[in-house]
């Protein structure tokens, strides 16, 4: 049975691999032991122990142009918090929106989307300025499955420090970057409140970043966003993402990166990334997925069996599928135990 399993996965997985596994990016998390204070400088010794992360590329993958400014992120840890620190180059710093919960990336920001579950529902976005202006959200399930953005849920006991190496709103200088540290209480994305956990040491969780960048000029007020006199509109944003989507779309949480965690000490020794062998099973079961929802688009009902979607894997019976007119569950083994992991027709991906 589990050589049937490793043949779909074969089958699958080689299919996807350009589209996104090979462009999912990871990093190793280390325990602070002293405290960060959130002034925005990361400049504790457990900052300075741990790497920084790749180089931001653009949102559709590196075959697209290199962005035009650097932006890199560190993450550490402790029993309370997720610390997060990014570093953005930036000639021209720019922020005017001062109220929470503004639609804050229409001017420039920086964007933090934790699933820390990894079932692509129930996700949390972040979003700051240069100002300290924050926007927080929680996602019910991606947007093109319907989902809903709820303005109402808050990050309680978020912390954050900025540090501005240059005038904010200034267009008669030039400025040289901005950086912000973060503190994220592990109780605040919690669905269980009081009784949260820190998590497990090696657990692992889809994270990813988004820098979004306007093009702007000078004007009397300090800047505003270039206008593309073509369309009489201001020229599109760019997204500079820490794991690139391959498209443009953030709200795919399987498409972002992985966040390890390490109960070692920052400083005390590298900790080597190891991708959970279950996460081949989830891709195999999303690519099965996207073809069950293609067949539905042209056939205007979901397929009953494996056989007629892939003719060639009709005999992989580790795959089950639970069909109604309107909805579907897709179930495969674990590589690791007796478990079995499940997607439905909302994207929805869990193990039980």
């Amino acid at each position: 049975m589990k050589y049937k399993l490793l043949l779909l996965l074969i089958f699958l997985y080689i299919q996807s691999q350009a589209q996104h596994a090979d462009m999912r990016s990871n990093y190793v998390c280390y325990v602070t032991e002293e405290a960060i204070k959130l002034d925005g400088r990361l400049d504790e010794t457990s900052w300075e122990a741990v790497p920084w992360s790749e180089k931001f590329l653009d949102i559709e993958g590196p075959q697209k142009s290199l962005p035009v400014h650097k932006t890199r992120m560190k993450m550490l840890w402790d029993e309370e918090y997720l610390y997060i620190g990014v570093h953005l180059v930036e000639p021209h710093i720019w922020a005017t929106y001062t109220e929470r919960e503004s639609v804050i990336f229409h001017e420039n920001d920086i964007e933090v989307f934790l699933d820390p579950d990894g079932d692509s529902h129930n996700y949390y976005e972040l979003e700051v300025n240069a100002l300290g202006t924050e926007w927080d959200l929680m996602l019910t399930k991606p947007y093109r499955n319907g989902g809903r953005a709820i303005n109402g849920w808050n990050i309680n006991g978020f912390k954050k420090g900025i540090y501005l190496e240059g005038t904010i709103n200034n267009a008669d200088d030039k400025d040289q970057y901005w950086s912000i540290e973060m503190a994220i209480p592990w109780k605040a994305l919690s669905q269980s409140g009081p009784s949260f956990n820190a998590p497990k040491n090696g657990e692992q969780w889809r994270i990813n970043f988004s820098r979004v960048q306007w093009q702007i000029e000078a004007s009397s007020q300090g800047y505003r966003k270039k206008m593309n006199p073509e369309t009489g509109r201001p020229f599109p944003e760019y997204n500079w993402v820490w794991s690139p989507m391959g498209l443009i779309d953030m709200h795919l949480p399987y498409r972002w990166g992985y966040l390890q965690f390490s109960q070692a000490i920052a400083g005390a020794g590298n900790v080597s990334f190891t991708l959970d062998p279950d996460e081949s099973v989830k891709d195999a079961l999303r690519d099965i997925y996207d073809l069950q929802m293609q067949f539905f688009k042209e056939h205007k009902k979901y397929a009953l069996t494996l056989e007629e979607l892939t003719p060639d894997q009709a005999e992989l019976e580790e795959v089950e599928f639970e069909i109604s007119a309107t909805r579907f569950k897709i179930s495969a083994s674990s590589m690791k135990n007796k478990t079995r992991w499940h997607i439905t027709e909302d994207s929805r991906i869990w193990n039980q």
